[in-house]
């Protein structure tokens, strides 16, 4: 991040005991938040982490991006799902969503749909009208990455 130009504070990254169904999220102004209580595996410790950064490095890097504009979340949300590995065959498996063909594409456009239902400023159909309009740009968007994984 710092070598990105993103300043990274001490307290960036915070354990925090979560009442919601989340496994963690991403403030500019609190940092990284990670759920301890909905965690179990380090593998999901490191897939929350990463998922976040890419938040916080869109929020670094696009000088004017507003989490209340639906397609600037959405943009960030595909790119998260995409590049964090929630999207891994695996995960979808042990989440019972598991296809043989397209479940990557399909399972990132869900994974974007349900955090974008948590925009009180984006409505389901302002919300679906944001992913299609970003998602050629935004899931081939790999930076900080070479590809995506």
């Amino acid at each position: 991040m710092e070598k990105a130009g993103c300043y990274v504070g001490d307290n960036f990254f915070k354990a925090i005991k979560c009442d919601n169904l989340m496994g963690g999220g991403y403030s500019s102004r609190r940092g990284v938040l990670v759920c301890s209580n909905r965690m179990t595996f380090q593998n999901e410790v490191d897939q929350v982490i990463i998922h976040e950064l890419i938040h916080a490095y869109d929020q670094c890097r696009a000088a004017n991006l507003d989490w209340a504009n639906c397609a600037h979340h959405a943009c960030s949300e595909i790119r998260a799902a995409h590049l964090s590995g929630d999207c891994h065959y695996k995960r979808e498996l042990l989440r019972g969503s598991m296809k043989i063909r397209g479940h990557e594409q399909e399972c990132v456009r869900r994974r974007a749909m349900k955090s974008l239902a948590n925009n009180p400023c984006c409505s389901e159909e302002a919300a679906k009208d944001a992913i299609e309009a970003v998602w050629d740009v935004c899931y081939n968007a790999t930076k900080p990455f070479d590809r995506a994984p």
